[in-house]
């Protein structure tokens, strides 16, 4: 039993290590290898600049078919739960904003068409403020947003 789990550890381990060195040796580039990161909408000091940046637009019709599940009052803003849901048909991002943050853009998510159109995650947010989820579809941009109270040291403040 000790000798399959090691050859299992072995194993993983050269996998590992043929990856690291494929990347170091030049065949396979960062860029492959790691995820984009769209550094211009995540520094954006502004929602229609992160929007414009992210999606191609800055503006977006609202629509109640967006859900967004996270709580009234947060008692620590540095891990809030957000839940976006939406029925919509060929959804292929979903992003999350924080209206009051200094860097306004929270997550972007890229989906394929035939994923279920559905994100989980914490935030960090500096104060109270709407959590903003903007659905791109096809060409059209959807957003609806949801106020979240963010209390000091959880005193209800």
């Amino acid at each position: 039993m000790i000798d399959a789990k090691r050859r299992t550890l072995l194993k993983g381990s050269l996998a590992a290590g043929s990856v690291g060195a494929a990347i170091g040796a030049g065949l396979l580039t960062p860029q492959l290898a790691l995820a984009e990161w769209n550094e211009a909408a995540f520094t954006a000091k502004d929602i229609p600049t992160a929007m414009n940046d992210l999606l191609g637009g800055e503006s977006a019709e609202t629509s109640d078919k967006i859900k967004i599940k996270a709580p009234d009052i947060a008692e620590n803003g540095a891990v809030v739960p957000v839940t976006v849901e939406t029925d919509m048909e060929g959804v292929t991002s979903i992003a999350i904003i924080a209206s009051k943050n200094q860097t306004p853009l929270i997550a972007a998510f890229e989906l394929s068409e035939s994923a279920l159109p559905f994100v989980s995650t914490r935030i960090k947010m500096a104060e109270t403020a709407d959590v903003v989820a903007v659905v791109k579809s096809g060409d059209q941009l959807y957003q609806n947003a949801k106020s979240v109270k963010v209390t000091i040291g959880g005193c209800g403040g």
